[in-house]
């Protein structure tokens, strides 16, 4: 199957969806008897499934999950009635790339591809380069692929070292003032033997599906690594860690899928280095923080980066889009990350307006009521968003012109256009509290004499212009807070 140039993906929580369903079906659910109904309702809007969570965990990952004060308060936060078998460790703690046997194992992730395949469906799954469990076994046969200490590093920085099997090694981390994730040990990105490893890993995952998310890729670049690391780092490499790993896993799976989070403003680095779609955080924190007019600047970048971007307001890291955005707000940022250039990310649960941020450790999640008007607001949403025009189409942003000198809530709309020789698409939204109007600029339209209908895709409401009317003013839009049209255009001939 051909990759579409602009994917959406469902981001799904494999344990706890996986529970969720089992709950629903009163028996056992894995990812070998997914009830068919699930592929022809849930999982219909998207063209990739990311099941993040499947590799096998370590036993000495949960221990510390279980035993770790601050997360215990996450468990009692997220659920009323928390037990310790609820905690499953992490799935960023990896103890074998393996499928875990709860999840079905390699016999049932090979049963869901093919569930998938079968739709025209992508399998996403994750790949973790800067660390391992610290009980990993690596730890017995290559010891030399892990950043190592010294006796006095240990006593000197107890949580950021460990001791085992007559070695001390240092547990993953950033560069920046973190805490080090201590149910990890750090590969040495410049180990020629871990890049080797590397390459064999994502060989073997490549079996298994048709691309990867690979967890906090810039921590592995040359510049960043260093910074991180220094000297025990060892000599650095001539050649960076993905210009060395990307390109041999190519060699075999040519259609294969990188995508990295990345943060840090190192998007556009990473794109060059070879990941198809970089996460595009500046974005989110823009919605979730800022105004439009920070927006619309950080849209005004290159078509060559935006359409290598991946686009979200929710996953498993950030708070539930609704707690965070407000509902209203959360629908105009919706129709914003995914009716723009690049990959789309959803996920599960945001559609349904779930409220409960689960910490990942968990295998088990609280019984949220559904918000029906916003899964069906995602619904026309998503269906919208699949329009070959909104996927292949040029794009280009709009501008927008006050009504008259007194009115400058035009400054809070954002709009951009999809065209194509036979279709056009204009996308207007209310990037705020307050009503907004303005004068939209249409470029690539032949106005003449004909009149124009638009129709709005959302609602199915339908507007009727002048042609003349619209090459002298432009479009007028008022629109409510948080308020957003997308407009499918056609010439009255």
């Amino acid at each position: 199957m051909d990759w579409l140039e602009q994917p959406r993906i469902y981001e799904i929580n494999t344990w706890l969806w996986l529970q969720a369903l089992s709950n629903i079906y009163k028996h056992e659910i894995t990812l070998n008897n997914i009830p068919p109904e699930v592929f022809g309702q849930e999982l219909k809007f998207f063209d990739v499934i990311w099941l993040m969570g499947v590799w096998e965990r370590s036993p000495q990952s949960r221990e510390i999950a279980l035993n770790h004060t601050g997360l215990q308060q996450e468990y009692h936060k997220a659920l009323s009635d928390f037990k310790t078998e609820d905690v499953v460790g992490s799935p960023y703690s990896i103890f074998d790339y393996h499928v875990d046997p709860h999840l079905g194992g390699e016999d049932g992730l090979k049963n869901f591809r093919k569930q998938l395949t079968e739709r025209n469906m992508h399998l996403l799954l994750d790949y973790v380069p800067n660390h391992v469990a610290v009980d990993h076994p690596w730890i017995l046969e290559k010891p030399d692929i892990f950043i190592k200490g010294n006796i006095n590093d240990y006593r000197a920085h107890p949580i950021e070292f460990f001791s085992t099997n007559d070695h001390i090694y240092a547990h993953g981390k950033d560069p920046n003032f973190f805490p080090p994730w201590t149910d990890t040990v750090q590969i040495n990105a410049f180990s020629s033997v871990a890049r080797k490893k590397a390459i064999n890993i994502l060989l073997n995952i490549a079996e298994q599906c048709d691309g990867v998310r690979c967890d906090m890729a810039m921590l592995m670049i040359n510049h960043v690594f260093s910074r991180t690391w220094g000297e025990r780092a060892g000599p650095r490499p001539e050649k960076g860690f993905w210009r060395e790993v990307i390109p041999e896993i190519l060699k075999k799976f040519p259609d294969f899928l990188f995508i990295a989070e990345v943060y840090w403003n190192m998007e556009w680095e990473l794109q060059q280095q070879g990941f198809n779609f970089c996460y595009d955080k500046r974005l989110y924190d823009r919605m979730l923080h800022e105004r439009a007019e920070t927006i619309y600047i950080h849209l005004c970048a290159e078509w060559d980066y935006q359409r290598k971007l991946l686009r979200f307001i929710e996953n498993h890291d950030e708070l539930r889009a609704i707690t965070v955005f407000g509902e209203e707000r959360s629908r105009a940022a919706a129709i914003i990350s995914l009716t723009l250039p690049g990959a789309k990310l959803v996920h599960e649960g945001q559609m349904k307006g779930y409220k409960v941020k689960i910490p990942v450790q968990l295998g088990r999640r609280p019984v949220e009521d559904n918000n029906q008007d916003l899964l069906e607001f995602y619904q026309k949403l998503l269906n919208v968003a699949s329009a070959e025009e909104l996927t292949k189409g040029k794009w280009a942003l709009c501008k927008i012109e006050p009504i008259n000198t007194e009115n400058y809530t035009y400054t809070n709309l954002i709009s951009y256009q999809w065209m194509s020789k036979e279709q056009h698409h204009l996308i207007v939204v209310n990037y705020s509290p307050n009503p907004a109007q303005g004068h939209v600029r249409i470029e690539e339209l032949n106005y003449d004499t004909y009149d124009w209908i638009f129709t709005d895709l959302l609602t199915q409401k339908r507007f009727i212009y002048k042609g003349k009317d619209l090459d002298t003013y432009g479009l007028y839009v008022d629109l409510s807070a948080w308020g957003g049209h997308i407009f499918y255009i056609k010439r009255i001939d």
